[in-house]
């Protein structure tokens, strides 16, 4: 079972940049190691058998009716736009 130390703790908090206090490192430690011990437990479960899933449900999605629920404001937006040409916004290059 994998275990870890205050030591592995401070040193993932610095590579994280996280700021943990000392008092605190034990806690992590033994909360870090609980979480890998159940990651240990799942993967000794055999899944060989499960057909994978997209969604646990299975259930269809409720879509909304495709409909223009705005009125085209293309003119007025182009208008207060620094530079247009034939309906584009130009725009400055920045990559030579």
């Amino acid at each position: 079972m994998a275990s870890i130390d205050a030591d592995q703790v401070t040193r993932i908090a610095y590579l994280a940049r996280l700021a943990i206090e000392p008092a605190d490192v034990a806690r992590y430690a033994r909360d870090l190691s609980a979480i890998l011990a159940l990651a240990e437990q799942m993967n000794a479960l055999d899944t060989s058998a499960v057909e994978p899933l997209a969604h646990p449900l299975e259930a269809p999605q409720r879509l909304r009716a495709d409909e223009v629920s705005e009125s085209n404001r293309r003119e007025l937006y182009q208008s207060i736009a620094p530079s247009v040409d034939a309906g584009l916004y130009l725009v400055p290059k920045v990559i030579e």
